[in-house]
């Protein structure tokens, strides 16, 4: 039977479909904990493995190779440097690039001799440099600061903007599952971290916070006066806020990862395209798992800390009261309205009605021969 997505996505944002995502937080918090500690493991062992930028060492490239078979290249190193294993990576059909640990000139000069010969190629086809460890660690080090700058930065936005630092939290709280997560499958992958691969860690992060923002803006919204209604709970306001702006995260999540989607596995599996892989690994999997993270984290969480309050504690408990002796006055005249209940918001009002109906249905109806 075919889904009609238009009719779904205007039930989740009215309220007459809901997904209890608020009240199942527990359960996210667990999966989140478990990918979390596992991607911790990962860091440690194997461990990331940093690229010459990060380590330093010597470099060259074979270009116009008819032949891109690694092992000549293997070969040509170890037979100048027995103790070294060179890393050596096709980029493209006719080019390959092979690393080293730091070596003489002598030794660089009997190994690009070795090259030119095994692949048949002139002097010029051949290229070498040489790359300090102090360049990968300045690298680190501005984007280390750059991560602490983001962060406060967010923090300070969030918490102005909102005017709740439970939010600002609940938001940093996601991004670093997104960071360890994503660092997590890139060490279990084995490739080398570049600096593509820290610029797609940076980029992923703008992306998260985002799709939070975006999230807990429709929260704020349906939460305003909480209190001074009966209705409906901070907890039930908030998986409302959830539920009408899924279909959003969603459909954004998928056209983002689209493109992503080409780079990594047609350019950079099919067409050998090395270069383009490290940032769009990094993208890819931190894209999922920043769209997982502000539906089912940072909203949940924000929620717990919210009901940590006393007057959100003494409302929500006076809500369950409320709608407890309502079900048990109808319990002889229908059905009793359910304390979990789906929850509708009003066209014209934005109200929160448990268990509310739209349309005309949901009018009063006159009485025959009235006027």
């Amino acid at each position: 039977m075919a889904v009609n997505f238009a009719q779904w996505g205007n039930d989740l944002y009215t309220g007459r479909r809901s997904y209890d995502i608020v009240g199942r937080r527990r359960t996210w918090f667990t999966i989140s904990g478990v990918l979390v500690l596992l991607s911790v493991v990962l860091l440690f062992v194997p461990g990331l493995h940093p690229g010459i930028e990060f380590r330093g060492g010597s470099q060259f490239t074979v270009s116009n190779v008819q032949d891109a078979d690694q092992q000549p290249a293997i070969d040509a190193v170890t037979e100048v440097a027995p103790e070294e294993v060179p890393r050596v990576t096709n980029v493209g059909s006719s080019t390959l690039r092979i690393q080293t640990a730091e070596l003489t000139n002598d030794q660089v000069a009997e190994v690009r001799a070795g090259l030119e010969e095994a692949y048949g190629v002139s002097e010029d086809d051949v290229a070498s440099s040489f790359i300090g460890p102090t360049w990968g660690a300045d690298v680190s080090q501005k984007a280390a600061t750059s991560l602490v700058v983001f962060l406060v930065l967010v923090s300070i936005v969030m918490t102005v903007y909102f005017r709740n630092w439970r939010m600002a939290a609940a938001a940093i709280v996601a991004l670093f599952h997104d960071i360890i997560i994503t660092a997590g499958v890139y060490a279990a992958i084995g490739w080398e971290v570049t600096p593509a691969t820290v610029i797609g860690f940076l980029t992923i992060l703008g992306y998260s916070i985002y799709d939070t923002v975006v999230v807990f803006d429709k929260v704020r919204e349906n939460t305003v006066a909480i209190t001074d209604q009966t209705r409906a709970t901070y907890a039930e306001r908030a998986n409302l806020a959830v539920n009408q702006t899924l279909v959003r995260s969603i459909n954004t999540s998928v056209v983002a990862l689209l493109p992503v989607a080409g780079i990594l596995f047609i350019g950079a599996f099919v067409l050998g395209a090395g270069t383009l892989r490290d940032i769009a690994l990094a993208l890819f999997v931190g894209m999922i798992v920043g769209a997982f993270s502000s539906i089912f984290l940072a909203t949940p969480l924000e929620v717990a800390l919210r009901e940590r309050e006393q007057g959100i504690r003494a409302h929500t408990a006076k809500v369950l009261a409320l709608r407890a002796r309502e079900s048990g006055a109808e319990a002889g005249d229908g059905e009793p309205v359910a304390a979990g209940a789906p929850v509708a918001v009003g066209r014209s009002t934005g109200q929160v009605r448990p268990g509310g109906h739209q349309g005309v249905a949901a009018q009063p109806r006159r009485k025959k021969g009235r006027r």
